[in-house]
């Protein structure tokens, strides 16, 4: 895998919009300087979505943000992982994550244990599969101290969602200077405080009944006051950068100053699930 650097787009859209449109959406993106399109998972055809968004680009890594473990098999993933290099390039990162008792359990009553241990018999899965996936072509989904251990002995680093700058200079230093840190960043363009408040509110909701998340949070310093009716004004600003485009430029700087390879922006806005013309407003600013 070559470096991962650049600002990326992390879109809901490119895996579950209209495929024509997606498609057509990721050569754009691409040609707007973009360097990496990451698409989320929670199982279903991930790879044939991945397969596409290569075939519509030609330089652009598609990543995975993340790919669910418990939905695939570790075989699975490293032989799509091998096939579709062998034919698109080297450009196919794949991003793990344990995803969330919420979802797992849902439809199986307790099968969400010890994620830790379950991320690290996935990457056993991947080392010994038969075509293997390089622990250089893998990072993993990593907030916490031990999750970021992980990323730093058994992946080429880790892919934080949902964080701050702050969390950003954490996962650095714990994971050391060779290791990639490649954050997500939610953002929304207008300078109404109102409106950029009630994107962010209406984005980061679900997730505050997520402990992964809400755990992570208290560790970067925010409180029950915070993580209550969607989020205290204090907590949505920090997790979505608002503003103009240099102010948005502004956050990802941060990031990157806080030692961030790459960063991944997801759009908010009313636009729908492929808010292109956001998309081309910001390229100025963060692709160049």
């Amino acid at each position: 895998m070559r470096d991962i650097s650049g600002t990326g787009i992390w879109s809901a859209g490119l895996r579950y919009g209209d495929r024509a449109e997606a498609a057509d959406a990721a050569a754009e993106l691409e040609e707007l300087g973009y360097s990496v399109l990451w698409v989320p998972d929670i199982g279903g055809d991930v790879f044939d979505v991945v397969e596409r968004l290569m075939a519509a680009t030609k330089t652009a890594t598609i990543a995975t943000g993340i790919l669910n473990l418990w939905m695939h098999s570790a075989e699975e993933t490293a032989d799509a992982h091998a096939r579709l290099t062998a034919t698109r390039g080297d450009r196919f990162l794949v991003g793990i994550g344990v995803s969330h008792a919420l979802l797992i359990d849902a439809g199986e009553p307790g099968r969400y244990r010890k994620p830790l241990a379950a991320m690290a018999a996935f990457l056993d899965g991947l080392d010994s599969a038969p075509k293997p996936l390089a622990s250089s072509k893998r990072v993993l989904a990593a907030l916490g101290p031990r999750m970021l251990e992980l990323s730093r002995t058994r992946a080429a680093g880790a892919h934080p969602y949902n964080v701050t700058p702050e969390h950003t200079a954490l996962a650095r230093e714990a994971l050391g200077p060779a290791s990639l840190v490649l954050p997500e960043q939610a953002v929304a363009l207008t300078t109404d405080p109102d409106r950029a408040r009630t994107l962010g509110r209406g984005h980061v909701a679900h997730y505050l009944a997520l402990p992964n998340y809400t755990n992570n949070l208290r560790r970067l310093g925010f409180d029950d006051d915070d993580l209550t009716a969607g989020g205290s004004d204090k907590l949505i600003d920090a997790l979505v950068a608002w503003g103009d485009e240099n102010a948005i430029e502004s956050r990802v700087r941060q990031h990157r100053e806080a030692g961030a390879d790459h960063v991944c922006i997801q759009v908010l806005s009313e636009e729908g699930l492929l808010p292109r013309t956001v998309w081309r407003a910001l390229a100025p600013v963060l692709t160049t």
